[in-house]
């Protein structure tokens, strides 16, 4: 564990943001935190350790981001490895979330990222290194969970500009891991991490069904262990040539083998009419 290394880190009050300050700074490593709520982050963390720098943000406004990286960077003199771990869930069904309801959850779970994207990229390019770890789920690579599609097409969002960053970025020495846990026994299901519609319509039961399962039986009985996916990400951030793509739980490992069979059976049954759709060959004999 390299302890020169100054992380921030978005969304740390509470589950895996939390788990990653505190294992951190065990380890002697500096560390920026944010929170809506800067108090709340002091008491959970509960040192005033000055390798800890806790900042209120609010990742919608785009000048309060670029305020604690300012602030990061002007207090520990550089900045390496960045976490966007912010977000939260919303489960209903396309057709019962509002606008705002939807919109709302784009601009934490995806727009709250692209705002910090923006302003620690000029830091991490001039110094030509830096690692970026963008938190995406298992429900970022395939979208079959009845009631969580605006979800779903957040963390779709963020495996999709994950890529194009890593290219992007990989000229400046910067390195790019999109991070697709499956299901970790943190507060994530709980009312204050998932957010429900305000009109649910009863006509969609399988998505009523969804969210109970999800409220009242796998909250809390979550197969993976929160402690060991933040040693997992620490460990990354070593390695030299850490992954692009790094599934979390062996749900995601199982889920996500089934999303390529399955991608890859319909490229197979439909070979035929996919590559039937290009322009007919010229023919470039010439008649005598």
């Amino acid at each position: 564990m390299d302890n020169k290394k100054v992380w921030f880190i978005t969304g740390a009050s509470k589950g895996l943001g939390l788990g990653l300050v505190k294992q951190l700074l065990q380890q002697g490593v500096h560390v920026a935190a944010t929170s809506r709520n800067v108090d709340d982050l002091r008491r959970v963390v509960g040192t005033e350790d000055a390798r800890f720098l806790p900042l209120a943000v609010d990742l919608k406004t785009e000048t309060s981001v670029n305020e604690a990286i300012q602030s990061t960077v002007a207090h520990f003199g550089r900045l390496d490895v960045v976490v966007n771990n912010a977000g939260y869930g919303l489960v209903g069904s396309l057709e019962e979330l509002t606008d705002g309801e939807a919109r709302e959850n784009f601009d934490v779970n995806v727009f709250g990222s692209l705002h910090v994207i923006r302003h620690v990229m000029p830091h991490l390019r001039k110094q030509r290194s830096g690692h970026i770890f963008n938190i995406s789920s298992i429900g970022g690579f395939l979208g079959n969970f009845p009631g969580f599609g605006i979800y779903c097409a957040t963390k779709f969002a963020v495996q999709g500009f994950s890529e194009s960053l890593a290219a992007e970025a990989k000229a400046f020495g910067v390195k790019v891991t999109v991070v697709s846990p499956g299901y970790f026994r943190t507060d994530f299901l709980s009312s204050g991490s998932l957010g429900v519609p305000a009109h649910p319509m009863e006509a969609y039961e399988a998505v009523r069904q969804s969210q109970k399962a999800h409220q009242t039986q796998i909250a809390g009985n979550q197969p993976g262990d929160p402690d060991k996916l933040v040693a997992a990400l620490i460990q990354v951030a070593d390695e030299p040539n850490p992954p692009l793509h790094l599934f979390l739980g062996q749900d995601a490992y199982q889920l996500a083998y089934e999303k390529m069979q399955a991608v890859q059976h319909d490229l197979e049954n439909w070979k035929a009419v996919t590559v039937a759709t290009g322009f007919e060959a010229q023919n470039s004999s010439v008649s005598a």
